[in-house]
């Protein structure tokens, strides 16, 4: 190889080698981050947890499958795996969405109560998981899920199996999940009710977090000014769209204000994006912009 040829390639390699050391370092830095995505799908909730050991959790898909085109949009083009599916009741508004991403995505494992309920969505999930042979776990008692990292999913409700029940109200069956990084914490309530909120208090659960997803789109059914001085929070996120249910209640809203929470709605900030580091919580939204 000419001598001229030999040094042309060899700092062509060492600058490749320069410019791959810095994105390399960015890349790592990067996973050791919390990210939580408060999708923005209309009426109805869908949450993307991004693990510090990169490991993707998707909590319910929405009304639709509108939730496909979030996920594309907060997800690299190559990374069509989802780690851990949770389900947190089956009200269309949670499950409908769910199908199109077994569709379409790579999903190793299931987490659900197991609850029994005879509509066209639920049944037609559960049974795509079936035809897919996905690993199911049904929650039947309170519980830690470690992603590593000094990040954790504790399951705070229900304590009991639900599997083959039939409930009254779904919304009470929701699956509570409490998610910690080091110094940050989040909860997800599902759409659980004054009901369960007051029994979580009573029983003394640990529900002090930074950020709470309120439950059931911000209705005044959830949400109780009891259980919001449990939770404590700084922030809240609303996941609501267009609807006639008054959604998010008026009261909600001024229980949340007279305790100085900071309120995020994905209607009017689009999908909400949470950055922990462990310590601080970086916001980001969709309409920052607008």
């Amino acid at each position: 190889m000419p001598q001229r040829l030999y040094k042309i390639l060899l700092i062509l390699g060492i600058a490749v080698m320069f410019t791959a050391i810095p994105f390399f370092w960015l890349t790592f830095k990067a996973e050791t981050n919390l990210e939580v995505d408060f999708l923005d799908v209309g009426q109805g909730d869908s949450i993307l947890i991004k693990a510090p050991a990169g490991q993707n959790i998707l909590i319910d898909g929405g009304p639709d499958n509108t939730v496909i085109k979030r996920l594309s949009e907060n997800l690299p083009w190559w990374d069509r795996t989802i780690d851990l599916m949770i389900l947190s009741h089956p009200h269309d508004d949670h499950v409908t969405g769910l199908i199109d991403v077994i569709k379409r995505y790579k999903v190793k494992k299931i987490l659900y109560t197991g609850v029994m309920h005879d509509v066209p969505g639920y049944l037609a999930w559960q049974d795509l998981v079936r035809e897919k042979k996905i690993s199911l776990t049904i929650i039947n008692k309170l519980q830690t899920i470690d992603l590593s990292g000094n990040c954790r999913l504790e399951i705070l409700y229900p304590p009991d199996s639900l599997i083959g029940q039939s409930v009254k109200n779904l919304n009470n069956s929701s699956l509570v999940v409490k998610l910690v990084y080091n110094r940050t914490e989040f909860l997800f309530p599902g759409d659980i009710e004054e009901e369960i909120e007051k029994k979580l208090v009573a029983d003394k659960i640990d529900l002090s977090v930074d950020v709470l997803k309120t439950g059931h789109q911000g209705s005044d059914t959830s949400t109780s000014q009891e259980f919001l001085d449990a939770v404590n929070p700084q922030m809240a996120v609303i996941q609501v769209g267009e609807n006639d249910f008054g959604h998010p209640s008026r009261r909600v809203l001024n229980r949340l204000s007279r305790a100085e929470v900071k309120v995020y709605r994905t209607d009017w900030d689009g999908t909400i994006k949470m950055i922990s580091d462990g310590r601080e919580i970086k916001i980001e939204t969709t309409n920052s912009g607008k």
